[in-house]
């Protein structure tokens, strides 16, 4: 198998093409800031992936930017901070300004030269919008979680993108899932029988971060470390 063989990449983005990680540590340093006990990097992201993934569960059809004020309120009951419903608001919003990985559009630009580029995000229409104008390319296809009703890993969000790329011609065997998330999106794709490649962002650095632990690790055709060592893995490929 090489990255050659395919026709469209599928792309989560907070976490692959932005820096979701980041954009979470600063948003939530009001609220870190005025903890009374010693928090690491990874207990804000673990902690933070607990209540998103369980406020996706539970209100699936809620936009992104209204679930992460929720995520905000349970992280200062939780660490015993008072908080105006304000200020989780602002948290929620702040989504729309994090930053692309270095790396990004580089790599988005060189590998939209040689395929269809296909957002599935687990984010709504708003926070794309911005986040969009950080990623430098025009996408052949954008599927939010608002579009759909559901966040992923929720089998309806792949379902639903891969009737939208059928109706474009694209089939199964013509797509490339990439993704940093192992719970979020390989081990749907594992399910869905899609080839697919893990951004290993995380390579550096021990457990899973702003995700939660998939329990089995799932398969992948591809690994690498940033976006633009598969943008290269492919120049490589055409150079023979």
């Amino acid at each position: 198998m090489k990255l050659s063989d395919f026709k469209a990449l599928t792309f989560d983005v907070y976490g692959t093409l932005l820096d979701w990680e980041g954009g979470m540590i600063t948003g939530l340093k009001p609220l870190t800031d005025r903890v009374s006990r010693n928090l690491t990097r990874d207990d804000i992201l673990e902690a933070h992936a607990f209540y998103e993934s369980t406020a996706q569960r539970y209100s699936p059809a809620k936009k992104y930017y209204e679930l992460l004020p929720v995520v905000y309120r349970r992280l200062a009951e939780e660490w015993g901070v008072e908080v105006t419903w304000e200020e989780c608001e602002a948290y929620g919003m702040s989504a729309r300004h994090w930053h692309a990985f270095d790396d990004t559009i580089e790599a988005l630009t060189y590998l939209k030269k040689h395929f269809k580029l296909v957002v599935l995000t687990n984010t709504d229409n708003l926070t794309f919008s911005g986040a969009n104008t950080r990623l430098g390319v025009h996408f052949d296809g954008v599927y939010t979680a608002e579009d759909v009703g559901s966040y992923k890993p929720a089998d309806r969000n792949f379902d639903y993108m891969l009737e939208m790329l059928a109706r474009q011609g694209i089939e199964k065997t013509d797509i490339l899932h990439t993704a940093e998330s192992m719970f979020h999106d390989h081990a749907p794709a594992n399910k869905f029988g899609l080839a697919n490649c893990w951004i290993y962002r995380r390579h550096d650095k021990e457990g899973f971060g702003a995700t939660m632990n998939p329990g089995e690790m799932p398969t992948y055709n591809f690994r690498f470390n940033s976006m633009m060592d598969m943008a290269k893995a492919h120049q490589a490929e055409l150079a023979g």
